[in-house]
């Protein structure tokens, strides 16, 4: 090995890039060791941080064409200009700035790409740290880049380079200088704009002249016309004043010209992104764009690239699909912008004209295939990009647009309906049922803004929405689209859906969405009519023809009775062939999309539109009745099919999405229920009753899961929500309360009995509707609760050991088993009264009352066993949670002492440190007993206060204080809040003087020790890396300044206020909760607000000098950049500039160890 000295001597300099050469070519090599590369990795880094390096890799650059030695040395250049800059003498800065260009305008020929762009952005930094003062000609020598064909690719890389470095840049600048930078930007962003402008026009003029040019249009208006922008509007979607230049053919560029367009519209659509609209975004320019955008359209192009079949014709193809895809990009930056200021309104009329001009191109065949094949021939990312333009439009601009009557609308949503049914794929058509979304949103909250002209605004789009309504339907249909729907995945998920959920889901928004707004028209169209066949939904007429199809599709499934033969082993269905098959698997698919998109609709029934929709209501719901009872009585889940692994699933599908369309119901239902009690009706009483017995025969361990539960969905509806008087005497009812107390039955899956045995206990407890309370039955309604919970509780209770009958041994799993049985159980019905009168949660905790106590009999056998305890914590949360009142106090003190007793600190160590996941969700639910116990007002649980405060910080808190695991400490700092929020006199004992004269006297102080151990807690969480701990606790601490004044207090104000703003602007320099910089911004704020001389005379002076790594003169700056602004936006500014400018200055100050390093 060599030795590499910092000097300038030829043969040295030679030997030196010889062993970097070498260096370099071992680090890369398959067979060099992760510890070799950790050294040679090492010897670089040093080398690098001499002074002098960079003479060495200058002469590296120009010497060898080796590319990892090229970019090391640029990477040594980059990092002596971004990090030690300030340090190096300005001589040698001179030199630097004259050899990188030259080296630059010498070699970017034949450079490869990648060092070519490293190279360009090395010179950028150094503009970004000198221009203008140091390297006055940074910029002009761009232009001049520009300006000269030769080289103008590399000026333009140059230009987007800046504009990427210098518009946005880090965090390595100080905030003057990076405001000092955009303004010089925005200086010549004139320029720049024409440069670009003249750049594009003369390619696309120099290329056209070749192009044969056909006559101008006589209808088309001259090129230079300018139209008023009403003109404009009522002309949005005829040919642009531009249509002539637009239809000219497209020219075919030279790959250079190519490569020059395709930068040029890069740094426009870079610059677009931060210059603010203005008349520097010239007509000329736009159109120009527009020009290039059509390459992105243009099938003709890619046509003759695949026709003459060499590779490079189809590059060619690709790389003017490319330019298109740009050209939208430029587009859609300058969509993207909400604020238009009013001289820049008729250029985006122009935009919008020019762009739908584009759009029509794309959608103008009247034949459907062609549309599709169209679409599918352009570039997947132009599709995207021109979907993007429709979004923005729709999101941002028609608002602004479509408020003007000349606005065509319906030829507007003409060509967005046409784009949308014919995207050649499933996410295009998901992104365009967005845009139709986002349309209904803004068009739903523009009718409840104006109802008086609720029709006029209807009448505008009537015909373009039953459109659209009948179209997603018919897309959602295998009936007229089953080549697509059989490509989507109903199998993977993915956000805990399937491709086909995530289909249906988004279809069933939109037809709900036209619902709100044409509530008898969807409603006729889904469930009585329907559009025939296979036309093409390519216009909006005033009259659309229709077809009946829930209604087809229900007479297929209520038709397959007289196919059912019996067979030896039970039914079968006798349709074999395999084209009936297949039919019949279609019409099934179809009635389960349809059924969801029935119940989907259900809330447009109800409330004050009930009585007007009632007789629509009744139909769908009678419907629903019939089609589930039939289901469920001829059994058709367990009927043997030809194709079982296909339409056995389809018919269990149908039936329980049938049963799930009538639960959605439920509120109709209800409003029915209290309709009906009024008139006594005794068709309220026969569809219920019917719904029952199609609930009965499905609630058995023989059905299929998917089904059980859709039934017992439906059951928990009825008796939840309905909760009709005579549900309890129903005999199918009865049967379900046999079957479930019956201790020789088969239990049913864990989920569906947790439901059966709510919606049981919940026909007994919750009130029934319109009665008054003395005929609500109480008395008998009770006596049957409590035998319910007996036959629930009967072995559980079994478990509690007395003197009597000492604890029969069972084995530890089985114990195990029939305590989470019986708890899950328990659980859930507490939980599901919590919210009710109090008379049903009476009822309620008598009937639970021995189980209750067994439970905690049971505890203290249990507490090793992490996985029980989780389970009887849960059961004795929510407890506390729904029927601590009821519980009384003297049992309530007795809980919360076993646990307090139980939860030692071994205990707690026990589980939080060795038992995993498990251990800690046992200590949070603990935790979260607590919080409900310290949120009870009145004074009965106060005694507990200093227990539960010592048991936190003197227990709890030393264990989880140092773990980086984020588990129990959300939980723990939640009751920390809780207790100081809901109990703050206990802390700060408030005397009416002190109220009456705020200010003047101070609170009196108690339990200071405890409050001021808290605080330090909550101090100490912010050093810690959990972003979601953090904002929690910030929030937690601002609450309690809002609501309790914390700030304010004597305590707080002068021991710990300016602790935690010296902790926050910590966090904010070493940006390690960057995601929070704003809600950190504010506490400061908050905080700084309560003193704020204190705060600018003591606090700020003392922070600088404490601040090390800056020198004083640094300080001194920074100090007097500190404004003293009193209000928010301003101080929240002045801190964000001072945390820019104190890490700035960290690094320009970071040393460089001087000496030499052996290569």
């Amino acid at each position: 090995m060599r030795t590499l000295r910092v000097r300038e001597d030829n043969a040295s300099e030679e030997a030196s890039l010889r062993a970097l050469e070498s260096l370099m070519t071992e680090f890369f090599h398959d067979c060099t060791t992760n510890e070799r590369k950790r050294e040679i990795e090492e010897l670089l880094d040093n080398f690098a941080q001499q002074i002098g390096a960079w003479r060495l890799c200058l002469y590296f650059l120009s010497s060898t064409r080796n590319d990892y030695v090229m970019m090391y040395s640029l990477t040594v250049f980059e990092n002596l200009i971004n990090k030690m800059w300030l340090g190096v003498p300005s001589q040698d800065k001179m030199e630097i700035r004259s050899c990188l260009p030259k080296l630059l305008l010498a070699h970017h020929k034949t450079l490869p790409y990648f060092i070519r762009n490293k190279l360009c952005k090395v010179i950028v930094d150094i503009g970004r740290q000198d221009w203008p003062m140091f390297y006055h000609d940074f910029f002009t020598n761009i232009l001049q880049l520009i300006q000269s064909p030769v080289t103008t690719p590399l000026g333009l890389i140059m230009l987007k380079t800046t504009s990427e470095e210098l518009a946005c840049p880090r965090e390595d600048l100080s905030v003057a200088r990076k405001e000092e930078l955009r303004k010089l930007l925005l200086d010549q962003v004139q320029t720049v704009l024409g440069l670009l402008t003249g750049i594009l026009e003369t390619v696309w003029d120099k290329h056209s002249v070749t192009a044969a040019t056909p006559p101008p249009s006589p209808t088309s208006g001259e090129s230079g016309t300018v139209c008023p922008p009403r003109d404009l509007l009522s002309n949005l979607l005829q040919s642009p004043s531009s249509a002539k230049l637009l239809n000219q053919p497209i020219p075919i560029l030279d790959a250079e010209s190519e490569y020059m367009c395709s930068l040029a519209l890069e740094c426009l659509a870079h610059l677009f992104s931060w210059i603010p609209l203005s008349a520097s975004i010239t007509p000329s320019l736009l159109t120009t764009i527009f020009h290039f955008a059509r390459f992105g359209c243009d099938i003709r192009a890619r046509k003759m690239a695949s026709v003459n079949g060499s590779s490079q014709n189809c590059v060619l193809g690709q790389e003017r699909g490319r330019l298109g895809v740009l050209a939208m990009s430029c587009i859609n930056e300058l969509m993207s912008k909400n604020c238009v200021p009013m001289e820049f309104e008729e250029y985006l009329l122009r935009m919008f004209q020019q762009t739908f001009y584009l759009l029509q191109k794309i959608t103008k065949d009247n034949n459907a295939h062609t549309v599709k094949s169209r679409l599918e021939e352009l570039d997947e990312s132009y599709v995207e990009k021109f979907t993007d333009f429709l979004r923005l439009f729709v999101s941002v601009h028609l608002r602004r647009i479509e408020s003007y009557s000349q606005f065509p609308v319906v030829e507007f949503l003409t060509l967005l309906f046409k784009y949308t049914f014919h995207q050649p794929t499933h996410e295009g058509y998901f992104s365009c049922l967005d845009i139709w979304t986002l349309f209904l949103d803004y068009l739903t909250s523009k009718i409840k803004s104006r109802l008086g002209d609720k029709e006029a605004v209807l009448n505008r789009y009537e015909d373009a929405l039953v459109l659209l309504l009948t179209e997603v339907l018919n897309r959602i249909q295998f009936r007229y689209n089953q080549a697509q729907l059989e490509e989507l995945d109903d199998e993977t998920l993915d956000d805990d859906q399937t491709e086909w959920q995530r289909y249906l889901r988004q279809s069933l928004e939109v037809v709900a969405k036209v619902m709100e707004l044409l509530p008898t028209h969807a409603f006729s169209t889904l469930v009585t009519h329907h559009r025939e066949g296979n036309e093409e939904p390519d216009s909006l007429p005033a009259h659309v023809a229709r077809f009946p199809v829930l209604q087809d599709n229900l007479e297929v499934y209520l038709g397959l009775q007289q196919f059912i033969v019996t067979s030896g082993s039970g039914h079968r269905l006798n349709i074999t062939a395999e084209n009936d098959c297949r039919r019949l698997h279609c019409s099934l698919r179809d009635l389960s999309s349809l059924l969801q998109a029935v119940g989907r609709l259900a809330e447009y029934f109800i409330g004050d539109v009930f009585a007007a929709r009632f007789s629509d209501a009744l139909t769908v719901v009678e419907r629903l009745v019939k089609v589930t009872l039939y289901g469920s009585q001829i059994k058709l889940y367990n009927i043997e099919t030809a194709v079982p692994s296909v339409l056995k699933p389809d018919l269990i599908d149908v039936h329980a999405q049938s049963l799930a369309a009538l639960q959605a119901y439920s509120h109709w239902l209800a409003q029915y229920c209290s309709e009906a009690h009024r008139q006594n009706t005794q068709q309220f009483v026969t569809l219920v009753s019917t719904t029952m017995d199609a609930v009965t025969p499905l609630i058995s361990t023989k059905v299929q899961d998917k089904l059980l539960l859709s039934a017992c969905h439906l059951l928990v509806s009825l008796a939840t929500t309905v909760r009709p008087v005579f549900l309890i005497s129903i005999p199918a009812v009865q049967k379900v309360f046999n079957r479930i107390t019956d201790a020789s039955a088969q239990r049913l899956v864990d989920k569906a009995q947790v439901l059966v045995c709510r919606a049981l206990s919940n026909i007994l407890l919750l009130p029934w509707p319109n009665l008054p309370e003395n005929e609500q039955q109480w008395p008998v309604r009770s006596i049957n609760h409590a035998s319910l919970i007996s036959a629930l509780s009967r072995d559980y209770r079994d478990l509690k050991p007395n003197a009597a009958a000492p604890q029969r041994k069972m084995p530890l799993e089985d114990t195990k088993v029939i305590i989470h049985q019986t708890l899950s159980v328990l659980e859930d019905i507490v939980d599901s009264v919590s919210g009710e009168s109090t008379k049903s949660r009476q009822i309620c905790y008598q009937s639970l009352q021995e189980s209750v106590q067994v439970s905690l009999a049971l505890f203290p056998a249990f507490i090793h066993q992490s996985d029980v305890t989780d389970e009887m914590l849960s059961f004795f949360l929510t407890l506390f949670r729904g029927l601590r009142v009821q519980m009384g106090v003297p049992f309530t003190e007795q809980i919360i002492q076993t646990f307090l007793n139980m939860f030692t600190r071994e205990q707690l160590a026990e589980s939080i440190l060795h038992e995993g996941s498990t251990g800690c969700r046992v200590v949070e639910k603990f935790l979260k007993i607590l919080q409900v116990v310290v949120q009870e007002p009145g004074q009965v649980f106060k005694p507990f206060l200093p227990s539960i405060i010592s048991l936190c910080m003197e227990q709890v808190y030393p264990i989880i204080a140092e773990r980086p695991s984020p588990d129990v400490k959300a939980e723990l700092f939640e009751l920390l809040f809780r207790t100081l929020h809901h109990n703050w006199r206990y802390f700060f004992k408030s005397t009416v003087l002190a109220s009456v004269q705020r200010g003047i006297a101070e609170e009196q102080m108690e339990n200071e020790p405890q409050f001021s151990a808290i605080m330090q807690a909550f101090g100490q969480s912010f050093l810690q890396p959990d972003i979601h701990l953090f904002k929690q606790n910030l929030f937690y601490l601002e609450t309690l300044n809002t609501k309790q004044k914390l700030y304010h207090k004597k305590i707080f104000r002068t021991t710990m206020l300016f602790q935690f703003v010296n902790v926050l602007l910590q966090v904010l320099v070493h940006k390690s909760h960057d995601l929070l910089q704003e809600e950190i911004g504010i506490a400061i704020y908050n905080m700084a607000s309560v003193d704020f001389d204190g705060f600018f005379a003591a606090f700020l002076p003392e922070f600088l000098t404490s601040c090390d790594g800056v020198d004083a003169n640094q300080k001194n700056v920074l100090g007097r950049n500190f404004k003293m602004d009193r209000d928010l936006p301003s101080f929240t500014q002045n801190v964000h500039r001072l945390v820019n400018d104190l890490r700035y200055y960290r690094l320009c100050n970071d040393s460089l160890p001087p000496g030499t390093v052996k290569l």
